[in-house]
């Protein structure tokens, strides 16, 4: 298959674009900064997700991962959810709006959201920006239903270099893993067999959207009293 993954230079873009090549797909990258993947099926593009008129034409994937996305910036929502809506209006429909009609070749699209869309934590203008995710996914599936599926992948805590902040710092570590249940954050490897289960093995589930948190989000501590 012929896979877009955005974001592909680095963290979990990047891991997703390299699981797809491995598994003899052909993948083309989508990035505001340079590649940084050598692979004969591999194609670069720099571009801007905030703009639709800085995309290539002319690109008919089969498979879409929005990935691309920015953390407590000024552009958090800019990237974030109109990037995704940027992407997937470009290259999963043909036709503007409600009468947009699927592309002929889509097969899936996969968002990548945060657990902030279910928690609503972290930095406000990105929990919103990934609840919008959320409810566009939503949107998505219903359009593309049923040619194609769509579905986000919300990670929670991710190892990768955007996270190193309280990836370093011990105390802040310390009391992350107090409060995730599986003691330990997801690689991005993990995230991306996800997002590969979700696009290519998959073919009745859409609509979703899969919270991959490790249990923080359903952390709970039950209060009773003991004998």
């Amino acid at each position: 298959m012929v896979v877009l993954v955005t974001g592909s230079a680095s963290g979990i873009g990047r891991a997703t674009a390299e699981l797809f090549l491995s598994r003899g797909h052909r993948v083309w990258g989508l990035d505001v900064a340079p590649a940084s993947i050598e692979h004969a099926h591999y194609q670069h593009f720099i571009a801007d997700v905030r703009s639709r008129e800085s995309l290539p034409a002319d690109l008919c994937p089969e498979v879409i991962v929005n990935n691309a996305g920015v953390q407590d910036s000024a552009d958090d929502i800019a990237v974030n959810l109109r990037g995704t809506i940027n992407v997937t209006e470009t290259y999963a429909f043909e036709g503007e709006g409600l009468t947009a009609r699927p592309a002929p070749r889509i097969r899936s699209v996969v968002n990548v959201g945060s657990a902030s869309g279910h928690t609503g934590s972290e930095f406000p203008e990105y929990a919103a920006s990934k609840g919008g995710v959320a409810a566009y996914t939503k949107n998505v599936a219903g359009r593309l239903a049923p040619q194609a599926t769509c579905n986000s992948v919300d990670p929670g805590g991710v190892l990768t270099e955007l996270n190193r902040c309280v990836m370093d710092d011990t105390a802040m570590w310390e009391r992350i893993m107090e409060l995730t249940p599986l003691r330990r954050w997801a690689t991005a490897t993990e995230i991306a067999e996800w997002i590969y289960f979700v696009a290519v093995t998959n073919r009745f589930m859409t609509g979703q959207n899969l919270l991959i948190d490790g249990g923080e989000a359903g952390r709970t501590e039950f209060v009773w009293p003991t004998a």
